[in-house]
């Protein structure tokens, strides 16, 4: 089918188009109503049907693809890789089920699971699925302080936690956080299971709450463990995400919406079908995590790997040696990933036999052209970028491989994915803007399946949070866009990543892109500075390539400098940029640009738990310190 039929049927006659959907799936319970609108902005899809993710992830497989393998966990951390079939994966889910259940977890309940990319945070995940509890799986190593907050905002019966995770061949230790958090929290839950991968020699327990997964295990390995069918519209999992309150967001998602939308889009998105191979970079504490890593490979009857470590460690060849080894269809990154590799010797990229790689996505950030094109003519196989956020759970923006390939543009995600009616508006009068005109990127309700339902325990912060910001009720992205005159969406950033320039409102975006062009400039970060005269300034922070060549950090600053003069104007010529080693990022792969700002401006950092590597950070305040290369 055509992509402008599959698309202009999924906004037209939605009720049709998503009751086709939903034969991708298992039902206990056919749906009674595709479609429940009645109290706009909220929806609910598939009314009355029942359904389990679990079910649709595992059992469903069993008798066509037992023997298939399912999961494959690797850590070039460790050295240890497992490989899971779908049989192994059902009994090992069944296992911890019981374990769940062992502890009184029950229907509606909420588990906190705090771990890193090991095979058994998918246990943990798929258990929760099976019996009707609700994971909240928060990113490991954060902070105990913002851990504290989620379990005192989702209040679980128990907490998942390992105790320790890896990166960079640092052993990094869970359990004191978790302590810590425990400490702090008002909710604590009773009990603590702990998944101990002997990382951490110096582990203390809490007697009487922690409790030690493998016992449990052995106690519970033989256990069948019923499936528990839910309303099509109960809560599968809660996700957080910042909150301008300082609050953490507990979004929502459903069951049978979520299902649906994973089936179509590991099919029609990703091209996938049975039997091939995913490979996601992804962290399961994040979106993509959960949709990609998890859910939606294997609702699809697909092999997902799950990866834990650096895209460099043991060297910048291991992604494409796991491509090779397991014969990788679709992966899946992030432009930051591959930003880091650009850094790397490009031989690194042609050293595997990835003839079976037929496409890789990323998203996660706005993907800078000279990226693209570098990685696309590495690996001789299309880039396909895609936006999306943590509230949609699946792609917003994409092209459709797997459906019907339209052209890459380079710059710009694509095109509108089924269900999203999309616009850009003018952020002062809320019209539809003209094409190539810079507006605000909304959706007009209802949302498609998979969205988030509403933000957990709090429909007003929804309401408030998404659709308040214009007369007309849709929801804002909170991100501004430019859409040509054939329907293709450029992101420009964030609409409070905005530097006011003496009246000129930029996109750090857009001067990052111009930086970026630069061929000897590996990633680039810009800030707004205050400025006691204009307002505020852009100011830039840049790292160069490997083989950047001999010139001095000055010239290519400059370079820098003239370069957006010649393509955005003075007005957004950097005031002052910065040539260093490292940019400080999460460990999900995401640039601090706050932090950056708050140190250029001699403010208190913030929260800095999420930090990939601290001496990022102290390279920055040097920087500072010695002054511009230019500027």
């Amino acid at each position: 089918m055509r992509y402008e039929d599959f698309y202009r049927m999924s906004v037209e006659q939605p009720e049709l188009f998503w009751a086709e959907q939903a034969r991708l799936i298992h039902w206990e319970i056919p749906p009674q109503k595709i479609l429940d609108q009645s109290n706009p902005p909220f929806r609910r899809w598939f009314v009355g049907g029942t359904t389990n993710l679990c079910y649709n992830a595992i059992d469903q497989h069993l008798a066509k693809r037992g023997e298939q393998l399912a999961l494959v966990a690797i850590s070039s951390e460790t050295g240890i890789t497992r490989e899971l079939s779908y049989r192994d994966l059902y009994r090992e889910v069944n296992t911890f089920a019981a374990v769940l259940k062992s502890l009184d977890v029950a229907k509606g309940d909420r588990v906190v699971i705090y771990m890193p990319n090991i095979a058994e945070a998918v246990f943990a995940m798929l258990a929760c699925a099976r019996i009707g509890a609700i994971h909240s799986v928060v990113f490991g190593g954060f902070a105990a302080h913002n851990l504290a907050l989620r379990i005192d905002d989702a209040r679980p019966k128990l907490l998942i936690a390992a105790d320790a995770g890896m990166r960079g061949g640092k052993v990094i230790p869970y359990k004191p956080l978790v302590d810590a958090a425990l400490d702090e929290a008002t909710h604590s839950p009773p009990r603590v299971l702990i998944v101990d991968r002997g990382l951490d020699v110096q582990m203390t327990r809490v007697s009487g709450r922690d409790l030690d997964y493998a016992s449990l295990r052995v106690a519970h390995e033989d256990a069948e463990v019923p499936v528990t069918w839910l309303e099509s519209n109960e809560p599968s999992y809660l996700l957080y995400t910042s909150g301008t309150t300082g609050k953490p967001k507990g979004i929502q998602r459903d069951v049978g919406g979520y299902a649906v939308a994973m089936a179509m889009s590991i099919r029609n998105v990703f091209d996938i079908a049975p039997g091939q191979v995913m490979f996601s970079t992804s962290d399961v504490g994040w979106a993509v995590g959960h949709s990609y890593n998890v859910y939606g490979p294997l609702i699809g009857g697909a092999t997902s790997l799950l990866y834990e470590g650096l895209p460099t460690r043991p060297d910048p060849g291991i992604w494409w040696q796991l491509c090779e080894r397991y014969g990788v269809r679709t992966m899946f990154s992030s432009p930051t990933g591959i930003r880091v590799l650009k850094k790397q010797d490009p031989a690194w990229l042609k050293r595997y036999d990835l003839s079976k790689l037929k496409w890789l996505f990323l998203a996660g950030e706005p993907l800078d052209e000279p990226t693209a094109h570098w990685i696309t003519d590495g690996l001789g196989v299309p880039v396909i970028d895609n936006y999306w956020q943590t509230e949609t759970g699946w792609p917003a923006i994409t092209l459709m491989p797997g459906l019907d390939l339209k052209p890459v543009k380079f710059g710009s995600p694509g095109l509108p994915a089924p269900g999203y009616k999309m616009k850009v508006i003018d952020e002062g009068t809320g019209l539809e803007a003209v094409p190539g005109e810079k507006g605000v990127l909304v959706f007009e309700p209802p949302l498609p399946p998979g969205c988030l339902t509403t933000v957990w325990g709090d429909d007003e912060r929804y309401l408030s949070s998404y659709f308040s910001h214009f007369k007309e009720l849709v929801y804002s992205s909170l991100d501004w866009a430019i859409r040509d005159e054939n329907g293709y969406t450029t992101i420009l950033g964030r609409t409070d990543d905005v530097i006011n320039v003496a009246g000129h409102r930029l996109g750090t975006r857009e001067i990052e892109e111009s930086v970026a062009t630069l061929p000897a400039v590996a990633e680039a970060a810009v800030i707004g500075v205050h400025d006691e005269l204009k307002g505020q300034v852009p100011v830039v922070f840049a790292t160069l390539k490997q083989d950047a060549g001999v010139a001095g950090a000055g010239t290519v600053a400059r370079a820098m400098q003239q370069r957006v003069v010649e393509q955005l104007g003075g007005v957004a010529k950097p005031s002052r940029v910065y040539v260093v080693n490292a940019l400080p990022k999460t460990r999900s792969g995401k640039l601090l640009r706050r932090s950056l700002q708050a140190l250029a401006e001699q403010r208190d950092p913030g929260d800095l738990s999420t930090l990939d590597d601290p001496g990022a950070l102290e390279e920055i305040r040097r920087a500072l310190e010695r002054g511009p290369d230019q500027g």
